[in-house]
Order: structure tokens, then C-alpha cells, then sequence
């Protein structure tokens, strides 16, 4: 999970963690921050350019963005299961900053996901995405946390 900005509100962070330590699949946060003192548009630029560079080789990309493809959780579950079993090297999950991901980072992914249409905090983007990861895990695993 790459995401721009930094991670400081107890709450979320301690959620954050309790989904991280669920999941049998790794999950690894690593936050980027540019310069805060370039204009809006050369700042995504910048937040494009560290996501991508921290992006590990092989990796599916996928980019977090509100124009994105809504999947339901066993679609989700699906999609990384098939990754899993092509052998891809894992997944990079891009989390923009406040104005969103850069057009860079759109063109490298290999899916563009959407939590619905609403814009949401990107710090508790983080908790969904660890969330959802984790109930692919239980679903690909047949656990029962998954109801639907």
C-alpha cells in the first residue's frame, strides 16, 4: 500500500493495524510526502513520481481513484486471487493525496478501483483498503467473516 502523506490520527492508525495484523497476506504501508511547497499541480507530479519509483518490480498496480471500477468484495477477491495464481509478484495499492492521483499514476495502473463515488479521507482509505484485503484473504480461504 503506497500512500501520499502521513499517518497521524491514533484511531484510525490502531484500526489500521488490527486489519494489517489479521491478514495472512502481508500488508506493507509506505508513505511518500513531496515538497509542500510546490503549486497543486507539479505537487501530484511529484506524489506520481515517489509512488511509482516505490512501486516493487513485478507488482500489479492498482490506483485508488473515485472515477475507478466499484467491485463488490468477492469481485475484489476474485481479481487477486487470479493475480495470485498468475504469479504476479503482489499488488501496489496508490493512494493519492488531497487532489487525488496524477495522471501518471492512472496510466501505470493495471486497475483503477473505487470505493463508490463518494470522496473519502485518505487516511481512512488506508482502513478500508486493509479491510477489504483482509475479507479477500477469508474469502479466497473460505472463512466465514464474508457473509454476503
Amino acid at each position: 500500500m503506497l500512500a501520499v502523506g502521513r499517518g497521524r490520527e491514533p484511531p484510525l492508525d490502531a484500526l489500521f493495524a488490527d486489519y494489517v495484523r489479521r491478514c495472512t497476506w502481508p500488508i506493507r504501508l509506505v508513505e511518500v510526502q513531496p515538497r509542500p511547497t510546490l503549486a497543486p499541480d507539479r505537487r501530484k507530479d511529484a506524489e506520481a513520481a515517489l509512488l511509482l519509483a516505490a512501486v516493487p518490480s513485478g507488482a500489479v498496480v492498482v490506483a485508488l481513484d473515485e472515477r475507478g471500477r466499484d467491485h463488490s468484495s468477492g469481485e475484489l477477491a476474485q481479481r487477486l486471487g487470479m493475480w495470485r495464481d498468475q504469479g504476479r509478484r503482489g499488488a501496489a495499492f496508490l493512494i493519492g493525496g488531497p487532489d487525488g492521483l496524477a495522471e501518471a499514476a492512472l496510466a501505470a495502473a493495471d486497475l483503477h478501483l473505487a470505493f463508490g463515488r463518494q470522496t473519502w479521507p485518505h487516511r481512512l482509505v488506508r482502513v478500508m483498503l486493509a479491510e477489504q484485503l483482509y475479507r479477500a484473504t477469508t474469502i479466497l480461504g473460505g472463512h466465514p467473516y464474508h457473509r454476503a
